[in-house]
């Protein structure tokens, strides 16, 4: 007897072929059967009528942070509420494993480089989450067997420097014995399950006291010795960030890329390929260590968003614009001084032309202040303001866009939500997206899903795009773009049978209405422990998610069920070959 038997669904079932309609049987969580609408005679204990719906594959997104959020939020919201069924976490470089347990404070630094780096509320990391594991074995098993989404994770770089090194993690370089202590904590946590290893060198990343996060400090040697390591597991990857993914790789960065790729034999994955059409040159550059990469043995693959993410900034919390080179030390100021410095003529005009040189690489886009819309505001004076556009506010007190912003800013003492308009959305750079998404190198994704949880939300980007496939731009076929969002992720990834519509494949499905599929606008809510705030977006037109053959959602609401495995390397995943 059938578990669950659902009648009549519209299959897209993940190859990227035409879509034909069905009867799906599901047994043991597993899909037992695919059949021809009618001709299924086994009885099941739960039937359902999918007629006009779509069934596709669970999505797979390739890079979350859900690392902590899954400890108060078994469910990965809003995530699973749009399709997600597997999560890629321990992404950039960062995890909260392993811990030295003969060092209780380094619960307390990662917490708050986890606040600082990946925007995540401190007071959620210090509530949310019991901190109780110290080795990465232990971290996987406090996740197991309470978690609704499929979830695998990779080890963060900078959690083994921390572990070995100590404070030396920031600023020094191991000993020989250090580093070979550091490869040992690395097999381990391989052996327990880690997908590989994360790493970062990009100079947007500080830990909680300012400095850069630990793997900044590492030297070519440790990570190509770490690269090394990866290849001795089975089912693994490399995820890495360097300053370069923001706007353009320099030579350096594209020779370690592919070293890395290369002495590992695993593939290689970087985030976040941003394409502009007002910058011809970006993707051809950012696809070079691709190219090379091939040449060597290795592959490297570049993340890329197929919706535009909203983002939520301020003056008055870390945001995106205190990356803006020369900006960090003036929006680090107390708030009194921050402003004073501000109202300064000569600041301002120093802070702009940061703001607008090429060493500001991808953030140039956040510059042009004229165009930002306000959110939220909180004085009197600033009543009637929001939702308008600061150049015709600018325009009606005859100041210049960035003066007339840090006013009303001002006012507000700098709470005032803004909102950047995307300087991107043209037809030439959407046509662009459409092209670079053909490259075999260039994969979907790169959600930060789980982290900057009040300045972004990235995680609906699956059913808005599903949503544009349909009824908007149509740049891509439906068959195209679920392939694009299950089957390619799990592919790079090694996932066992995971990705498609498939007998004897895992039954992770979502059900949708193709007439309504889409994502809700991004509403500031206070759900977190510490009633701290994350931006959310509710699905809309997702009929159901199934993990593991179970329900976990029903017409955008959890059932309370927790279906999900911890996806462990080598039981979970196969090795993927680069040659």
């Amino acid at each position: 007897m059938l578990d669950h038997l659902i009648r009549g669904a519209t299959v897209v079932d993940g190859t990227g072929g035409p879509s034909y309609p069905a009867d799906i049987g599901i047994r043991d969580g597993r899909i037992a059967v695919v059949a021809e609408p009618g001709t299924l005679t086994e009885e099941a204990v739960t039937t359902e009528d999918a007629t006009g719906l779509v069934l596709a594959p669970g999505f797979v997104d390739p890079h979350t942070h859900y690392d902590a959020q899954l400890f108060w939020d078994p469910y990965a919201t809003p995530s699973m509420n749009h399709g997600v069924t597997t999560v890629a976490g321990g992404n950039c470089g960062f995890t909260l494993a392993p811990l030295h347990p003969g060092r209780p404070e380094d619960a307390d630094y990662t917490r708050r480089m986890m606040s600082r780096v990946e925007g995540m509320a401190l007071k959620a990391l210090e509530e949310g989450v019991d901190w109780t594991w110290s080795s990465f074995r232990e971290y996987l098993d406090a996740l197991e067997g309470r978690i609704a989404v499929n979830a695998g994770f990779m080890v963060g770089h900078c959690a083994l420097r921390r572990h070995v090194m100590g404070a030396d993690a920031i600023g020094g370089q191991p000993t020989p014995a250090q580093l070979d202590a550091m490869l040992a904590l690395f097999h381990d946590a391989m052996d327990a399950g880690a997908w590989g290893l994360s790493t970062t060198q990009s100079a947007s990343h500080s830990d909680g006291d300012g400095q850069p996060v630990a793997s900044r400090h590492a030297l070519p040697e440790e990570l190509l010795a770490l690269s090394r390591a990866v290849g001795e597991h089975e089912g693994t990857q490399l995820e890495a960030i360097v300053a370069g993914c923001l706007d353009q790789f320099s030579d350096e960065e594209i020779e370690l890329l592919v070293d890395m790729t290369a002495a590992a034999g695993r593939p290689l994955n970087w985030n976040v390929l941003t394409i502009d059409a007002a910058v011809p040159e970006r993707v051809p550059r950012q696809l070079v260590p691709s190219e090379r990469a091939r040449r060597a043995g290795g592959r490297i693959v570049a993340l890329t968003m197929p919706i535009l993410t909203p983002m939520n900034m301020s003056l008055g919390t870390f945001c995106a614009l205190n990356l803006i080179p020369g900006w960090g030390d003036v929006l680090a100021l107390p708030v009194p001084e921050r402003i004073e410095r501000l109202r300064d003529a000569g600041t301002r005009a120093e802070m702009l032309r940061r703001a607008d040189s090429k060493e500001a690489g991808v953030f140039r886009r956040l510059a042009d202040f004229g165009r930002y819309v306000i959110g939220d505001t909180y004085s009197e004076a600033n009543e009637g303001l929001t939702g308008r556009v600061v150049r015709d506010i600018a325009a009606e007190r005859g100041l210049d866009p960035f003066h007339c912003l840090v006013e009303i800013c001002a006012a507000d003492e700098l709470r005032t939500v803004l909102w950047p308009m995307p300087t991107d959305n043209d037809p030439a750079s959407w046509a662009l997206r459409r092209e670079t998404w053909e490259h075999e190198d260039v994969m979907l994704g790169g959600s930060d899903a789980g982290a900057h949880l009040d300045r972004m939300c990235g995680a609906p980007y699956t059913t808005r795009f599903l949503g544009d496939c349909l009824r908007g731009r149509k740049l891509v076929p439906l068959e195209q773009a679920v392939k694009m969002l299950t089957d390619d992720p799990a592919r790079l990834f090694g996932l066992r049978d995971r990705g498609r519509i498939e007998e004897g494949f895992h039954a992770d499905l979502v059900l949708f209405d193709p007439e309504r599929i889409d994502a809700g606008p991004a509403t500031l809510v206070h759900d977190l422990p510490g009633d701290s705030p994350r931006l959310d977006s509710r699905a809309i037109g997702i009929v159901s998610v199934r993990v593991n053959g179970v329900e976990t959602l029903r017409d955008d609401k959890v059932t309370g069920a927790v279906p999900g495995t911890v996806l462990r390397s080598g039981r979970d995943t196969r090795t993927v070959s680069t040659v």
